[in-house]
């Protein structure tokens, strides 16, 4: 696309522009792409199978190492139970992620998805980031590919975007020097969307990147999705510092302003002209700004968050049900409608 924006025009807008004027922009772009004033949540769950995991990032406080007391790996009877809980408030999907256990090989992947897949056959399985699968390969001793066709076999439906942070192999060789580059992260999901697998983009803002590198991510993303269109979502949030080893290491980190975050999310809106999907991420902002965010070009309020304990262990506790993301979504003059994973709608309120 020729009309499309460049990366040093996105700089300028963030760094220049008024807030206000932004949002407008924003708003505008999203009520061409969505324009039945639709804003859509999804009910689900994050599970987390395992805490366990060696990459050390120094962002996250929600790891342990294998022989810590409080490492675990959730029985099937647990990750059952967890998920009845779900289909009895009417969810629809599971985010499945863990720690990157260093002991799990492919098989145990395999009969756990087969496990879901076959006793909830209503429940989207969402899992497994591209640090989890790149590891899964090579401990396994499998191609990237070999390892999402083998879980898509068994009922995988689709992939987060977890573990993307910002790509950029400087910004992460300073907060997590043992997870996968960039180029891997990208191979990872240009394979799942070769072989029918969708996915999301998600990125982490407010470490130590620059403005450049925040756009340069987004044109990465933008760049696959013109190549295999397997994206259905961007979603970003900010660093959240408490408990952390990286605000340890580098006290001059700060929270990141409101305005900070709507500013990105409104230009974002603007930069990414091929993915449908943009989502609030009220988990980080609270629900006062994720509410925000719709008027700054989010058209998805995202999880209800039944369960959440990746960024709780890092300080940030907000939760939200159902009928407070439908009275948010109306309070702005826009029509709640929850939806599954593909964005399909399966009731308006």
């Amino acid at each position: 696309m020729s009309n499309r924006m460049s990366i040093n025009e996105a700089i300028e807008l963030i760094e220049n522009s008024d807030l206000k004027t932004l949002g407008g922009m924003a708003y505008e772009r999203k009520k061409e792409l969505h324009s039945q004033g639709i804003t859509t949540f999804i009910v689900d769950r994050n599970i987390n199978y395992t805490n366990v995991c060696w990459v050390d990032c120094k962002f996250c406080a929600f790891y342990r190492h294998e022989k810590e007391i409080d490492g675990y790996i959730l029985s099937f009877d647990e990750i059952d139970q967890k998920i009845e809980e779900l289909i009895a408030i009417g969810g629809t999907q599971i985010l499945f992620q863990g720690g990157v256990h260093p002991k799990l090989e492919i098989e145990w992947y395999e009969d756990l998805v087969e496990h879901i897949h076959n006793k909830y056959p209503t429940i989207t399985i969402h899992g497994f980031s591209a640090i989890e699968i790149d590891y899964i390969a090579r401990r396994s001793g499998l191609s990237i590919r070999e390892v999402l066709l083998r879980l898509k076999a068994k009922g995988l439906s689709s992939i987060p975007g977890a573990g993307a942070e910002i790509l950029s192999d400087r910004v992460r060789d300073i907060i997590a020097p043992k997870k996968l580059n960039k180029d891997k992260w990208l191979e990872v999901h240009r394979e799942a969307h070769k072989i029918g697998l969708k996915s999301t983009a998600t990125m982490m803002f407010g470490t130590v990147e620059t403005t450049r590198e925040i756009v340069e991510h987004w044109d990465y993303v933008r760049s696959l999705q013109d190549e295999t269109g397997g994206f259905r979502a961007f979603i970003m949030w900010s660093f959240q510092s408490s408990n952390t080893q990286l605000k340890a290491e580098i006290p001059s980190i700060e929270k990141q302003s409101s305005n900070r975050y709507l500013r990105l999310l409104a230009v974002a809106r603007l930069f990414f002209d091929n993915v449908p999907n943009i989502q609030s991420s009220w988990v980080t902002q609270g629900s006062y700004i994720g509410q925000m965010a719709l008027l700054y070009g989010a058209n998805d309020l995202g999880s209800t968050m039944m369960e959440e304990n990746v960024v709780a262990a890092a300080g940030a506790t907000n939760a939200m049900n159902q009928d407070e993301m439908v009275r948010l979504i109306r309070d702005i003059g826009e029509k709640p409608a929850k939806r599954n994973t593909a964005y399909e709608i399966l009731e308006r309120f």
